[in-house]
């Protein structure tokens, strides 16, 4: 065993959190709580993991940005020729984990994903800088390619299509929204004894209920 990573701990005291104080819904209670990560001054409060499952069940996770909330859950865009896309295609069903470590909180959503419409992709698409935008068009994502000058060449190219004119969202990149049926808020306590608050959908309401750390 390496005792200097088996060492590794802290104790976490800065707040609590209690069944009969949380929102009735759960986007509300994340609302709360990302305002908070936003207003505590944390590096992309909005960094989320996002995991999904094959067809065969194999796990793959990684980092994504949050990019809006609604009454309809958490939306996030890629690439639709990308890994996690093929990952939705096949299972659309996901998991995505917020770690705020300052505030020692962190959120945990399951839930289906399903794809915006094209209208709300449009429109965040034309928000993004001119670079990202050519870039989503350059990038073939989780394809293999030869080497990083083979990106930059096609990177080269889409600038000299679109010259100095729009760059429309390409058909192949969108968003996802991520409908949730279980939200948890973990908060660090002392001695390991961490508040765990889930939200349960059942049929037309959500089941508020507490958890063993």
């Amino acid at each position: 065993m390496d005792a200097t990573i088996a060492n590794l701990r802290r104790e976490y005291a800065k707040q609590a959190l209690d069944e009969q104080s949380v929102a009735a819904e759960p986007l509300a209670q994340f609302r709360i709580w990302f305002d908070a990560a936003l207003a505590s001054g944390i590096v992309e409060p909005n960094a989320m993991l996002l995991s999904t499952a094959d067809a065969d069940g194999r796990p793959s996770a990684r980092v994504v940005l949050l990019k809006d909330i609604d009454d309809r859950g958490l939306s996030f865009y890629t690439n639709y020729n990308s890994r996690k896309a093929d990952d939705i295609a096949a299972n659309p069903r996901v998991s995505l984990t917020f770690w705020w470590q300052e505030l020692e909180r962190q959120v945990r959503v399951e839930g289906r994903a399903e794809q915006l419409a094209e209208s709300e992709s449009d429109l965040y698409f034309a928000s993004r800088p001119r670079g990202s935008r050519l870039g989503a068009w350059a990038s073939p994502q989780s394809a293999v390619v030869t080497s990083r000058e083979e990106l930059e060449h096609a990177l080269e190219e889409v600038e000299t299509r679109f010259g100095d004119g729009d760059v429309a969202r390409p058909p192949h990149w969108g968003g996802y929204r991520v409908v949730p049926d279980v939200v948890e808020f973990w908060q660090g306590r002392p001695a390991r004894l961490h508040d765990r608050i889930r939200y349960r959908r059942s049929s037309d309401k959500w089941l508020i209920e507490r958890l063993a750390p």
